[in-house]
């Protein structure tokens, strides 16, 4: 006489997950911290392994960028020495100190600018969320730069 007909949705997990692209159930736009999601020694795993892969290649990216810059002062020396190109050294004198003045002129305001400040406080956010993720992916970089 006074009972209710309750009925339930039954939502079926596996044919959810069988809709939804790879990448959505990994970084899932309301997926909060990694905390919550993985237990730490996946967090520290995932961690240490980007950040290796990402000192690894840093440090090699690094050498093939230092060695193109040296490379190519070495060059313009050369030119310049054996007369190929002639260095207007008043033109450059003059636009070091247009740059330097530039540069006391932005740094005496000591203010950052709203749109990197709120950048900055996201980075600030993600890392506080993730501190065992950010852990491992710094001992990971530093391992990939010394290796």
């Amino acid at each position: 006489a006074g009972a209710k007909d309750d009925t339930f949705n039954v939502l079926d997990l596996a044919e959810y997950t069988k809709n939804r692209p790879w990448w959505r159930k990994i970084f899932a736009p309301n997926s909060g911290s990694s905390a919550e999601k993985y237990n730490v020694a996946t967090q520290l795993v995932l961690g240490g392994v980007t950040g290796w892969c990402t000192g690894f290649i840093f440090q090699k990216v690094g050498k093939l960028a230092a060695t193109a810059v040296g490379g190519g002062f070495f060059l313009l020396q050369i030119a310049n020495h054996t007369g190929y190109i002639k260095v207007d050294w008043n033109l450059v004198q003059r636009d070091v100190n247009k740059a330097k003045q530039q540069l006391k002129f932005h740094s005496s305001g000591n203010k950052m600018p709203p749109e990197v400040k709120s950048k900055a406080d996201e980075v600030i956010i993600f890392l506080k969320k993730n501190v065992i993720l950010t852990g491992g992916f710094a001992g990971g970089f530093l391992l990939g730069m010394a290796s």
